[in-house]
């Protein structure tokens, strides 16, 4: 499955999801946040069983705001529509598919 392109007129999407939830908040200028990308790509094209979403810090402030991103990259994983792990910097794909296991 592809990375859903979240914003904040698709975000019901995200909450309404029966799966469980990754979101990745980035910003195109951000180092630690290219490192983090492909992993995030691969986790949504080898798991079927997450719906995978990125949501871009400069183009949907508002978001950003109400999950009170501070630094990037953030990782949230959301099952049920609320936060049940979360992460803060770059991460290896192990630890980024612990947290969705979690």
């Amino acid at each position: 499955m592809s990375v859903l392109s979240v914003n904040k007129n698709n975000f019901g999407v995200v909450q309404n999801s029966d799966k469980p939830v990754l979101l990745d908040f980035y910003a195109d200028w951000c180092g630690p946040c290219r490192m983090v990308s492909p992993l995030v790509d691969e986790i949504a094209e080898e798991n079927p069983q997450y719906l995978v979403g990125k949501i871009n810090v400069d183009q949907e402030p508002e978001l950003a705001q109400a999950f009170g991103v501070a630094s990037i990259p953030m990782l949230v994983v959301m099952q049920d529509g609320k936060i049940v792990n979360q992460s803060v910097g770059a991460r290896p794909k192990a630890q980024i598919l612990d947290m969705l296991e979690g």
